[in-house]
């Protein structure tokens, strides 16, 4: 029983000393980040230790509706897009299903759409060009091994607060561009034309 105390409090010690050791080379900068950061930050690296897909950590995914035809989802997004004043710029199918090459395996539909509001686009590249990596919004629609669809995009929530907080009016368009891809996303995999 003396060993295990001794060990817990061993790990105890050694947690003290990396969080000062810690605070001392980031703490400053650590002070500077949005509040919303470090959760965002630790959410990220659970998912990534519980899937071991990074990529994963960083999309949101919608399950499309069995009953929903994605022949109709092109005109939809762009309908939402265009309400919230940003447009459809882009829309390639990358696989359709059939093989690559002959008697090589079925290839799973996969089509991507790109969005974008140039107003918004030189307010952020004003800010950072780094931005423009994110330039245009996509949302992929991508079918699984089992036929099932989904709708996946980039969960925006670090761009957003993942540094320092961003200034007023930069919030309010990356806040308004994060609602419009994720309504898009949500009622074109729901059906809800």
């Amino acid at each position: 029983m003396r060993f295990i105390k001794t060990i817990f409090s061993l790990i105890g010690a050694i947690v003290v000393i990396a969080g000062l050791v810690g605070y001392a080379k980031f703490g400053g900068a650590v002070s500077k980040m949005d509040p919303k950061a470090m959760g965002l930050y630790t959410k990220m690296m659970k998912d990534v230790m519980a899937t071991g897909n990074a990529a994963a950590a960083m999309v949101r995914v919608v399950k499309v509706g069995k009953d929903v035809s994605i022949d109709d989802m092109p005109e939809t997004m762009k309908s939402i897009a265009e309400e919230h004043g940003m447009m459809m710029v882009g829309d390639v199918t990358m696989f359709d299903g059939t093989p690559l090459t002959a008697g090589g395996p079925k290839s799973h539909y996969t089509r991507i759409f790109s969005f974008c509001s140039r107003s918004i686009a030189q307010t952020f590249l004003n800010y950072s060009k780094e931005y423009g990596a994110f330039m245009p919004c996509r949302i992929m629609l991508v079918e699984d091994n089992k036929g099932d669809k989904y709708l996946v995009t980039m969960d925006l929530g670090l761009m957003i607060h993942g540094g320092y907080p961003l200034s007023p009016e930069m919030l309010k368009l990356a806040t308004q561009v994060e609602k419009t891809m994720y309504e898009i996303q949500d009622k074109a995999a729901s059906g809800d034309f």
